[in-house]
């Protein structure tokens, strides 16, 4: 009996207990644990939701095919595979510490997870330069951004963001299978050399969070300038009025580019600093800051469509099941003054 038992608790405590290298598993349990795993189950599912609403109204309605909504689209397509994919992995690896399923599928899930992260932290980039062209280039933007080169500039983006992780995974020897559980068998934690660290830092967040902040600053004061511009063409009791109608403008334009930005920032930055950290990459403390960058992916939505009058009126009509009509596609959505 004590022999039985000895085994039964070997079970409990390691993950293949056939396996002299196997790691320890880790069970969590209890009513705090459960309630997280409901409310993350939760963001999966809202992350789902949220981006196929993006994406059926995208798709369905054709007023809506503008180079920008491609890009949004774009956007919304690695936002739903995160939800449908990386998240309930995630959560998965959060009740148990083991990976049950084998280094081919742990090599497969962590280049996707990198793949997704990253063409959906590009499309920001891109959606940034595409608002940065349409405020200081109008009568270019038009002839210059068309549907056919946001689709090859979209393409290029995936194409470099999938030739980046694989070159990235390959030069740390993620594809062989002795690296891709590095410390014990039943892990799934990819290993990356610290060079690789600070050179993935400067790609993958340097350099976005340049571009973002610098395109969006030139944005806000281009329309700053364009509202002072307005206010000072107007006379008389017009004057007023229309000072009143830019400031708001000038106001909500500034509340929405102050919220991409904070939103960005308080999101990756931390996952990225904690990285450079060698003792916090087992810790619960990068699990949090991983669930961050993913939470980006929920919000993404509602910052990049939600906000937008168009959304709110396509949701209405998917609702009701009104897109079901023969002449749905060809419904209008924009306001008078969009």
């Amino acid at each position: 009996m004590n022999n039985i038992d000895h085994q039964q608790n070997m079970s409990a405590l390691y993950c293949f207990p056939e396996k002299n290298t196997s790691c320890t598993k880790e069970v969590r349990k209890g009513p705090a644990y459960i309630i997280m795993y409901i409310f993350l189950s939760s963001i999966s599912m809202c992350t789902v939701f949220l981006n196929l609403l993006v994406i059926i109204s995208i798709s369905h309605f054709k007023q809506l095919h503008t180079p920008t909504n491609l890009i949004i689209l774009s956007l919304a397509v690695a936002d739903l595979l995160v939800g449908l994919i990386v998240m309930p992995v995630t959560i998965l690896q959060m009740m148990d510490s083991c990976w049950y399923l084998g280094e081919l599928a742990c090599c497969f899930f962590l280049v996707t997870d990198s793949i997704l992260m990253s063409a959906s932290l590009c499309s920001l980039v891109l959606i940034a330069v595409d608002q940065y062209l349409a405020v200081c280039y109008p009568l270019l933007y038009p002839v210059r951004v068309t549907i056919c080169n946001t689709s090859l500039v979209i393409l290029l983006c995936w194409s470099f963001v999938v030739f980046y992780i694989i070159s990235c995974s390959y030069f740390n020897d993620h594809f062989l299978p002795t690296q891709v559980s590095s410390r014990c068998y039943g892990e799934c934690v990819m290993t990356v050399k610290y060079s690789w660290v600070i050179t993935d830092i400067v790609i993958s967040l340097l350099a976005p969070c340049c571009v973002i902040l610098i395109l969006y600053s030139v944005i806000f004061n281009v329309a700053r300038r364009q509202s002072k511009a307005v206010r000072a063409t107007k006379k008389g009791s017009s004057n007023k009025q229309g000072a009143k109608v830019s400031g708001s403008s000038e106001t909500k334009a500034a509340k929405k580019l102050s919220t991409i930005i904070f939103i960005y920032l308080a999101c990756w930055i931390p996952y990225y600093l904690g990285s450079l950290t060698v003792t916090v990459t087992l810790s619960v403390v990068l699990m949090l800051f991983q669930w961050l960058v993913l939470f980006s992916s929920s919000v993404n939505p509602l910052i990049y469509a939600i906000f937008y009058p168009w959304f709110r009126k396509s949701i209405r009509y998917i609702v009701t099941c009104r897109i079901y009509l023969p002449s749905s596609s060809k419904m209008y959505l924009f306001p008078k003054h969009f």
